[in-house]
């Protein structure tokens, strides 16, 4: 049987920029077009060229990208001029794209409101836009705003739209559902009709997700015929964003009901890339990960509850819909009141533990968990701070650091500025070294405190001095006066790895000191430092 192939249109350049609060660089665009590049999209839209330096000077000197299509993004001619002198039709010509996708009204209502003109002269803006990029032998792509409103609402004329552009030569016309709020049976019905009028294989999907549909919608469509989906990384784009292409290029590899009947040109190797191409997003952004992403998520395939733990570690596919390698991931068993020996067993077997599963010290990590998370501990997202509890208890964590005291006070000046100082009493081989730093509060002070003079703790300097604090987190767990408090510290080094640990105390400050301490044992340990005599 031969599969179709279905292509991927990659938006995030010029939809993902859209979005609240994102600025590319050129550096930006040029990274995310390599990665994806590299994963094998068919179609990577650069942006608009001549709408704005940033997009200009990306098409002026674009990176290369082997078989990926770049493709130059516009709007159809405007009324009143012909397609030879619009400003922005050269402006997109001149970019020198092989591929260009141009965006028009299809729904009568906009015609008349947004444009003010007649339907008659959008279609005239249609057909010369299309004709003088075919004749320039680009690849050209009609992108119908708004086609499934227009289709509701006036059937006949969004065909007409659709129908003018692909006459006239167009290789792709993309059905876009702009403001999201078309639902997936609704898709799958229009869809179908329009390839009664335009092949399958001319058709293309462009979803937002207002809905939060967009991947459904596209897949939808898919199966109702179409053959080329748009969408962009992790979903970003203008208010609730796009479909996520993150989600959608392993569902259409390893879902049976696309597999067997579909391809598309990324290979199994570059699957497994995807985890990482969806964070190195995120790490351009600044922006931390979002830990429950389909497919590519921290806690995409973690598994909490004991029952769950016990079955998964026997068959994984019981509660898991694919190996998580298949797409970079791994599996995490999750540590908590929830716990059963499995979970705890299992995270032992991840750290490299042998340990037999009858072992008294067992029941006893797994009191201690259920005890300590009644107390306000959450391991859920702490597997330094467990794993240290775990070493510690079968003593394998030797004594590192020790901090006999510290002191923290919050002055305000004459001036109502408010400064934190920190003062903290380390021994290091029967040494007493004192550590002070101020910071722009109690914690950070004790923080900087700390880890600012490693310097000083001798043979423990060379250890620490990669050591930084990622994110700090505060949550109160009750109310009143005798409220409890719960630290979550995210640290990092050099190597570029990650760990969580974490402090609970009715005092922020006495958490946030625990969860200080497990950080720097934690590093101390995985570096193999001494023991402190």
């Amino acid at each position: 049987m031969i599969k179709e192939k279905i292509y991927i249109f990659d938006t995030t350049l010029r939809d993902g920029a859209q979005t609240e609060g994102v600025n590319f660089s050129i550096d930006d665009k040029n990274k995310i077009a390599k990665a994806l590049a590299d994963l094998g999209v068919d179609y990577l839209e650069g942006g608009w060229p001549g709408a704005n330096t940033l997009d200009t000077t990306f098409f002026n000197k674009p990176p290369k990208l082997g078989k990926t299509v770049l493709t130059a993004f516009g709007m159809t001619k405007r009324s009143g001029r012909s397609a030879q002198n619009d400003p922005g039709l050269s402006a997109i010509l001149n970019s020198n794209t092989p591929a260009v996708c141009l965006v028009g009204k299809s729904w009568d209502f906009h015609v008349k409101k947004a444009l003010a003109i007649t339907n008659k002269e959008n279609l005239e803006n249609i057909k010369e836009s299309a004709k003088i990029f075919i004749k320039n032998q680009k690849e050209f792509m009609f992108d119908a705003e708004h086609f499934f409103d227009g289709y509701k609402n006036n059937p006949e004329y969004a065909l007409s739209c659709i129908k003018t552009a692909y006459d006239e030569g167009a290789r792709w016309i993309v059905l876009c559902d702009t403001n999201g709020g078309t639902l997936p049976h609704e898709v799958g019905e229009i869809v179908s009709k329009v390839t009664k009028s335009i092949a399958g294989k001319n058709l293309g999907i462009h979803a937002h997700n207002d809905t939060e549909n967009a991947v459904a919608n596209s897949l939808t469509a898919i199966l109702s015929g179409v053959r080329q989906v748009q969408g962009t990384i992790n979903g970003l784009g203008e208010r609730c964003g796009n479909a996520n292409l993150i989600s959608i290029i392993p569902s259409l590899v390893l879902k049976e009901s696309f597999a067997k009947n579909f391809e598309i040109g990324i290979s199994a190797d570059k699957m497994q890339t995807l985890t990482e191409c969806s964070r190195l997003l995120d790490e351009i952004l600044n922006r931390k990960s979002n830990r429950h992403s389909a497919y590519v998520g921290a806690s995409a395939f973690s598994h909490k509850g004991g029952l769950h733990v016990s079955a998964v570690t026997k068959d994984p596919k019981t509660y898991e819909h694919i190996n998580p390698n298949l797409v970079g991931n791994f599996r995490n068993i999750v540590v908590s009141d929830q716990s059963g020996k499995s979970n705890i067993m299992s995270r032992l077997e991840k750290y490299g533990i042998k340990i037999d599963k009858n072992n008294p010290k067992i029941q006893n990590l797994l009191d201690q968990v259920k005890d300590r998370e009644f107390a306000g501990y959450s391991y859920d997202g702490a597997d330094a701070s467990f794993e240290l509890l775990a070493r510690r208890l079968l003593g394998e964590i030797p004594k590192y650091l020790t901090i006999s005291k510290y002191d923290v006070s919050v002055k305000r000046d004459s001036k109502d500025k408010i400064n934190s100082f920190a003062k903290a009493h380390i021994e290091v081989d029967g040494k007493e070294i004192i550590c002070e730093g101020s910071g722009n509060g109690p914690v950070n002070a004790l923080d900087n405190a700390i880890r600012s003079n490693v310097d000083k703790v001798g043979k423990y300097s060379k250890y620490l001095k990669d050591l930084k604090l990622v994110d700090y987190k505060v949550r109160i767990l009750n109310t009143g006066t005798n409220a409890t408090t719960r630290v979550s510290i995210e640290s990092t080094d050099k190597d570029g790895k990650n760990w969580f640990t974490i402090g609970v105390s009715p005092n922020i400050i006495d958490a946030s000191f625990k969860a200080l301490i497990d950080s720097l044992d934690y590093k101390l340990y995985k570096e193999k430092a001494p023991a402190n005599d």
